[in-house]
């Protein structure tokens, strides 16, 4: 669930993703594939590099990559912690490790997640993508606007803004919202700087998710234009009913994206390759 490429040297790609373990909890591990040879898997971990929080924490249920990127020399995972809820489904909060040996192993930059509840955004606040821009950090992440019931959440995609990529300042500045009332989730924004423009992908969800895509010239005001997302579901296969979390490298002139199909990605990572 949710791939989390890293580029290494090569052609070679650092695939980062969760799996569940015997107790239905997510845990995260990587694959290495070859991109000179259409993704084939060459190295994978045996073990997770990282693994649920202590009981009472806010990923003691889970933990799910969201964005890895170098800063200050190191590699840092920010990731997706997953604890129950009473009166709703989940919890859903942004942490943050950080690894000392290139992505083999990561330690918790802090037991507690950086984008918690705040008064601009009282519900779920999740899945970072950080980048760097203006003198600093920013961070496109999923915002909850509320729950239309106990197992249905409602979020769109907002932006938050640092100095050091650890502490962050939220102001409620949404990037991209909802196209009509039957939107209830937009989800696991991916960005990159690319020609001068900055290009997200992104889930939608009314009754199942498709992928989307928006254009920016600053970053920070965007235009959705779904139909340049550059995939849809399959006529059949295991992405024939929904598709989403996209994550886009490219590497010889090429776009990849590595993608999850049917029940967020029950039968694994789906790789498209630009024509």
């Amino acid at each position: 669930m949710v791939p989390t490429p890293q580029m290494l040297a090569g052609g070679l790609v650092r695939v980062f993703f969760s799996g569940r373990d015997a107790s239905n909890r997510s845990n995260i591990g990587f694959a290495v594939l070859d991109l000179n040879k259409d993704g084939r898997l060459v190295d994978y971990s045996v073990d997770p590099v990282l693994t649920p929080g202590e009981m009472g924490c806010f990923d003691d249920s889970g933990v799910t990559p969201s964005c890895v990127k170098q800063v200050d020399g190191r590699l840092h995972l920010y990731y997706i912690g997953w604890n129950p809820g009473s009166t709703v489904r989940v919890h859903l909060f942004g942490g943050l490790a950080i690894s000392e040996d290139e992505g083999k192993t990561f330690q918790r930059w802090s037991r507690a997640p950086i984008i918690e509840r705040c008064p601009i955004d009282p519900f779920l606040n999740t899945a970072p993508w950080v980048v760097e821009a203006d003198e600093g950090f920013r961070m496109y992440y999923v915002s909850g606007c509320g729950w239309q019931h106990k197992d249905l959440p409602r979020y769109n995609i907002k932006l938050a803004r640092s100095r050091d990529a650890k502490i962050w300042q939220r102001d409620g500045h949404v990037c991209i919202d909802f196209k009509d009332g039957s939107e209830n989730a937009l989800a696991r924004p991916y960005v990159i700087f690319e020609g001068g423009v900055w290009k997200m992908w992104f889930g939608h969800k009314g009754e199942a998710y498709r992928l989307g895509y928006a254009e920016s010239a600053d970053g920070i005001v965007w235009q959705r234009r779904d139909d340049l997302a550059g995939i849809d579901v399959s006529p059949s296969g295991f992405d024939s009913e929904m598709i989403e979390y996209a994550a886009v490298v490219k590497y010889g002139g090429r776009h990849f994206m590595f993608y999850n199909g049917n029940n967020y990605g029950i039968d694994g990572i789906g790789l498209a390759v630009e024509e």
